[in-house]
């Protein structure tokens, strides 16, 4: 398994390379050569021009044998047609009206990369000799030439797994920092899910807050085709360091501590807080009342999660709540999900639910002026602010484990290790 690793925003050394640039004339004579000598810190050398004796070079002496083939690619657009796309790979007008009755390219999507070998010179010009692309869950289709047929067959993807190792500094918020550094979306979810127990990434975030991550990236043919699982990542905030390093499925302190909570923060992934816990004006009664919950601006569909294991307690319509759900976690704590447009596949009174199961969607039934989710936090009965109440620990690496956990984490630490000294590498 390969690893590339790249760093935002740190010089990769003093030393800059600086290609040999070599001026041909029309003649076919070598002219003269200038090198540029790599300056130091301490130095900057002058170049220096060497002159070499013109040498005549034959012309047919210097051309490489044409290719029998030739490989190409191109991206099947929004609007396209098959047709167009075949004739732009170079592929003849006979091979192209075959290929069109194969039922295999109606898996052809827009948006994905087709691959085609075609053969090149007389009598055998733009004549395919395969044909290929993804068509997802690890799966693509290969189009072959058998004798003057082409042959069509799905089988699976032949997807290579690397790590990568990324670091960024924020400077407005998580996601336009993996943007600017390249890093997938579906990694700086996971980002925030990893250290949502320990940092309140819509109001504790702040300029110069910095991370590193080791992540997983398929590719396919060479191209990126998605990215994978987090495998450690540490994350500074105001000065604060955290690391998480996955084991078994979950992550976990260097000490082997559990990075997630028994009760997630925050029953959505990313939104923003619109009304605190306590005493505020009621927006439809227009008097001061008590808030006993704290409501998220989200759009109305947002996905609403669990925040811990437990069991549904009440599921339905209820007054000023609209569409609520009750999650009993344990015989002290519940939480209440309120104002959804709709409830989760099965979610029921009775049911038992996982940490991040989704309860329902962001909706605006009952007392609500818009789309928003009422959540509250309630401990033997009485409301918490959920922002601010103690959660409970998630459980912790088994002591039986311990030493595998300790072999695993300071495999994966030391490649983190690799952007918090300054380093660059690049492992196979």
């Amino acid at each position: 398994m390969g690893m590339d690793v790249q760093e935002v925003g740190r010089p990769l050394g003093s030393l800059r390379r600086v290609a040999l640039l070599a001026v041909f004339a029309l003649s076919g004579t070598v002219a003269a050569v200038a090198t540029i000598v790599p300056s130091t810190d301490a130095e900057l050398l002058l170049a220096k021009a060497a002159v070499i004796e013109p040498v005549a070079i034959r012309l047919e002496d210097s051309l490489l044998p044409a290719p029998a083939t030739f490989v190409r690619e191109d991206r099947l657009q929004r609007g396209d047609t098959y047709q167009g796309l075949l004739a732009r790979l170079a592929i003849n007008e006979a091979d192209i009206q075959q290929l069109l009755r194969h039922r295999s390219l109606q898996l052809l999507r827009a948006g994905t990369i087709v691959t085609a070998e075609v053969r090149a010179g007389k009598g055998h010009d733009g004549e395919l000799v395969w044909l290929g692309f993804p068509t997802g869950r690890d799966m693509a289709v290969r189009i072959e030439r058998v004798g003057q047929s082409l042959v069509a067959s799905e089988q699976r993807a032949q997807i290579v797994t690397r790590s990568v190792l990324k670091s960024a500094v924020i400077r407005s918020s998580l996601f336009a920092a993996t943007d600017a550094a390249g890093i997938p979306d579906a990694v700086a979810i996971q980002l925030a899910d990893m250290f949502g127990s320990d940092i309140d990434f819509l109001r504790e975030l702040r300029q110069g807050d910095r991370f590193s991550v080791l992540y997983e990236m398929h590719s396919l043919d060479g191209r990126p085709l998605r990215s994978g699982r987090v495998l450690a990542a540490e994350f500074t905030n105001q000065g604060r360091r955290y690391r998480a390093l996955r084991y078994a499925d979950n992550y976990y302190a260097p000490d082997g501590k559990n990075m997630r909570k028994a009760l997630l923060r925050s029953p959505l992934e990313l939104s923003r807080v619109s009304s605190g816990f306590g005493m505020r004006m009621h927006p439809l009664h227009k008097a001061w009342r008590a808030h006993q919950g704290v409501d998220y601006a989200a759009p109305a569909g947002t996905r609403v999660r669990a925040v811990g294991d437990g069991v549904v307690e009440f599921a339905g319509r209820q007054g000023g709540y609209g569409n609520l759900v009750v999650v009993r976690h344990d015989s002290r704590i519940s939480t209440f999900y309120a104002h959804l447009k709709a409830l989760g596949r099965g979610i029921r009174t009775g049911a038992r639910v996982a940490q991040g199961d989704m309860v329902g969607l962001v909706g605006q039934t009952g007392w609500a002026t818009g789309p928003h989710l009422h959540y509250e936090f309630r401990v033997a009965g009485a409301a918490r602010n959920p922002l601010s109440v103690p959660l409970p620990a998630g459980t912790p690496v088994a002591q039986h484990e311990m030493d595998a956990f300790r072999a695993r984490s300071r495999e994966l630490a030391a490649q983190l290790d690799l952007l918090a000294n300054g380093q660059v590498a690049a492992l196979e």
